[in-house]
């Protein structure tokens, strides 16, 4: 049996499966744990939700039910956020994803057009950087 074939479907595999707030994430966990364990705080958790970037099942007294598989999203979010990506092109992302295989290329495009932006972006932040280092070194050597 090929490698490939023993690993678990795409599905099955919470995203970011291997960052620790996502081996640390159990079912049934409360918003309040959720946000703790991830570092957002509920309130971006329910903006996520509305915005259509997570979905979180309900118990059976509605209350929301975080687990393995929605953390996981929440750190992907939070991943990608970081590195500047708009909530619009999460929720076209996102989107895709929710409605199934089929349009992997489409996800393609909005991760590789992002990854661009983002390789600019560093390019743009050690541009910079190097400046700010020219400028340290010109007044330290002025400083004697």
């Amino acid at each position: 049996m090929a490698i490939l074939e023993t690993l678990p479907a795409p599905a099955a595999v919470p995203e970011c499966a291997s960052k620790p707030a996502v081996l640390a994430a159990t079912d049934g966990m409360t918003i309040a744990e959720a946000a703790e364990l991830t570092g957002v705080s509920a309130h971006t958790l329910r903006y996520y939700e509305r915005a259509g970037l997570l979905q979180v099942p309900r118990d059976a007294a509605g209350h929301r039910s975080f687990g393995p598989t929605e953390v996981g999203r929440v750190t992907f979010i939070s991943l990608l956020r970081a590195t500047a990506m708009p909530i619009r092109d999460l929720q076209r992302y996102f989107g895709l994803v929710a409605e199934g295989p089929g349009n992997e290329p489409e996800r393609v495009a909005v991760l590789e057009r992002h990854r661009d932006h983002l390789i600019q972006s560093l390019a743009d932040l050690q541009a910079a950087r190097e400046l700010i280092d020219f400028k340290i070194d010109r007044y330290r050597s002025a400083a004697g």
